[in-house]
């Protein structure tokens, strides 16, 4: 059985990157790593339930038993696979939010803790900068290729808000740490309060009284 009393955090973790283009070629192979090292370190793999790089991302996380979950632009399985003609194999969940390709990527950014972009181009630069806005962490795999290495050029010349909240790293593995460690900062209090257990915020079943019979 498992202990929920005990259950450790998980973060979502978008992966936002090209659907195709020269970045997809250039960069697939990291973005395997980016979801093997998002499922190996228990955390949640999000993605715009696309092709590209963000499909090899899930792909991988799912192969490595990670937990996938996908945000399709589409109203339904029917629409996502015929109109959209989007992938559906490696995802646990998919929410088909009926909003389209903009109105998604603010949905998946909303739904994700943190978002790391491979590659990339300009739908992956509107997934960036909403993030941004949000107040979301964001890390940027340099060296990927397009949104990614174009990024650093723009924070510097763009005065952006939450410049604090986006860091940079060629190697996944290191990229991934530093997106988990500021979001284990953000949500220190958190932490702490449920292996306290010293905060009441919602009614846990050991609180109900016990049933007759």
């Amino acid at each position: 059985m498992t202990d929920l009393k005990n259950r450790p955090l998980r973060y979502s973790l978008c992966v936002s990157g090209a659907a195709a283009g020269v970045t997809v070629k250039q960069s697939y192979k990291q973005a395997e790593e980016l979801g093997r090292i998002i499922a190996k370190s228990g955390q949640i793999l999000t993605t715009g339930a696309t092709v590209g790089l963000p499909y090899y991302a899930a792909h991988a996380a799912k192969v490595a038993g990670g937990i996938s979950v996908g945000f399709s632009p589409a109203a339904s399985l029917r629409e996502h696979l015929r109109k959209y003609r989007l992938p559906y194999d490696c995802y646990d969940f998919v929410n088909f939010t009926g909003l389209h390709y903009v109105g998604r990527d603010l949905y998946l950014v909303q739904s994700s803790d943190a978002v790391i972009t491979i590659g990339g181009r300009f739908g992956s630069l509107h997934e960036f900068t909403s993030a941004l806005e949000a107040g979301k962490p964001c890390g940027i795999l340099t060296g990927s290729g397009g949104t990614a290495d174009i990024i650093p050029h723009l924070m510097a010349i763009l005065e952006p808000p939450h410049r604090e909240l986006v860091v940079y790293d060629e190697d996944p593995q290191k990229l991934v740490d530093k997106v988990i460690a500021m979001l284990d900062e953000k949500d220190k209090d958190i932490h702490e309060q449920l292996i306290n257990r010293d905060e009441h915020w919602f009614l846990r079943l050991d609180d109900l009284p016990p049933r007759a019979g």
